[in-house]
């Protein structure tokens, strides 16, 4: 069997598919027999939201603080910073363009769903937002006390909740947009706005093509080296990760064509590369602002008003940097966001897991392609610093850059003495990271992001 068929998105489309076509031809006793089961897996799915977060952002901090230099600042810094950015910009477009999607301003009410035929109530063991505190503090503390058996059982807590996502919540999850799907077709409401949809997905992808380019005319300003020799090697990871829908299986790919750029350091790239993959994810966070915006005016006639899309905005940067090894990506990561801040219910919650995995190839590219622009900023910000390496590194006074050093020149260098060190233990930083986030041999399409 070919293992698109098995994949996660295929099984989402035939869900979405088998929804349709059972909410077109359903009669009232098998519609409630459907919402039954919406509502129990619903359950299971949010259930799960406060372990992941739990399970992944309090982890990701302890690892990242236990490892902090200046550096890993900055990069931390740039994934977090053009994440906010993009999902400012996101925002801001989904206000100017969305009403004019010919989104009726009120919601039909459609045929009216029959009552459930049984009802079976699994609160979560907390509300989503303790679950963000309580991972922030915990992540800190561990971080700035060192303590490293509380580090050691945050990282086995990351693997079982991993293991609950993929053995329990992940193939739970065609079953709920299945049941999502027949419901909002039983209602009347798909055939009226699927079209809405498609152009959300446009503005999304337009949005990714224009935040790299915004992002490597900001690297090119500030260190000065020529984007095309960045752009050219990343072809075949754009490709890759378009394909995989997985930073995870991108990553050697991505290492690969940085280091043939003959402009970024060579010691930037082997610490970068991996971190930025798990911290930098700006299409992921754009898709995640439009298509949010776009459900709730179609199912709630309205669009979050802007102090609620600040809040998401800042929050959701944060929650990102824990999708790395979530099945699903950013949108299970951040699940919670999606029901707290904006207030979505079992309907706007599948509608997005859904719409969302649509389009995961393009956000999942646009995320490895904007590690570039960051890596030319993270070359440029190392060498002034002498942290950087000789091959391939910008000289320190912003020259055109040879493309290489000869063997045995790095001993010569006036920075290889001190930087050695230093970056020999950036490289394991963010080395440490991809382990951690696949430290327990899953591999599942899209996991990643």
């Amino acid at each position: 069997m070919h293992p698109f068929v098995t994949s996660l998105p295929f099984r989402l489309l035939a869900a979405i598919a088998l929804g349709i076509a059972v909410g077109l031809a359903a009669t009232e006793p098998v519609i409630t027999v459907v919402q039954s089961i919406r509502h129990l897996t619903g359950q299971v799915v949010f259930f799960a939201v406060p372990l992941i977060i739990l399970g992944f952002v309090a982890p990701s901090i302890a690892r990242t603080g236990a490892n902090a230099s200046r550096l890993l600042g900055v990069s931390l810094a740039l994934g977090y910073g053009s994440a906010v950015a993009a999902a400012t910009l996101a925002a801001l477009a989904g206000f100017a363009l969305i009403p004019g999607l010919s989104i009726p301003a009120a919601v039909d009410a459609g045929r009216e769903l029959p009552p459930l035929l049984f009802e079976l109530n699994i609160p979560p063991i907390m509300p989503t937002m303790s679950a963000l505190a309580l991972a922030l503090m915990i992540g800190l503390g561990v971080a700035w006390t060192r303590a490293s058996t509380f580090a050691s059982a945050l990282d086995e807590l990351h693997r079982i909740v991993l293991r609950i996502v993929t053995t329990i919540v992940i193939p739970v999850l065609p079953l709920f947009i299945a049941t999502v799907f027949a419901l909002l077709a039983y209602e009347g409401r798909i055939t009226r706005q699927l079209p809405v949809f498609l152009q959300a997905l446009g503005i999304v992808v337009v949005g990714h093509l224009a935040w790299i380019a915004i992002l490597y005319v900001i690297a090119t300003a500030y260190s000065r080296l020529n984007p095309a020799d960045v752009v050219r090697h990343y072809g075949a990871p754009y490709l890759t990760a378009f394909g995989t829908m997985s930073s995870a299986a991108t990553l050697g790919v991505a290492l690969q064509g940085a280091h043939a750029s003959p402009v970024l350091d060579k010691r930037m790239v082997d610490f970068g590369v991996p971190l930025l993959t798990h911290i930098h994810m700006p299409g992921s966070v754009m898709s995640i602002t439009v298509l949010a915006m776009t459900v709730s005016q179609v199912l709630y006639g309205e669009l979050p008003s802007l102090g609620t899309m600040a809040l998401f905005v800042v929050l959701l940067a944060v929650f990102a940097v824990a999708a790395p090894g979530v099945p699903g990506g950013t949108l299970m990561a951040s699940l919670g966001l999606v029901t707290t801040v904006l207030g979505f219910g079992e309907a706007g919650t599948g509608l997005m897991l859904a719409i969302f995995a649509l389009q995961d190839s393009f956000g999942t590219s646009t995320n490895i392609a904007g590690d570039g622009p960051l890596l030319m900023i993270l070359s440029r910000y190392a060498v002034r610093r002498g942290l950087g390496s000789d091959a391939g590194a910008v000289p320190d006074d912003g020259g055109t850059p040879d493309g290489g050093t000869p063997d045995g020149a790095e001993a010569s260098s006036p920075h290889a003495t001190t930087s050695r060190p230093t970056t020999s233990a950036l490289s394991r930083v963010g080395a440490a990271r991809v382990g951690a986030a696949r430290a327990d041999g899953l591999t599942v399409a899209g996991a990643a992001r």
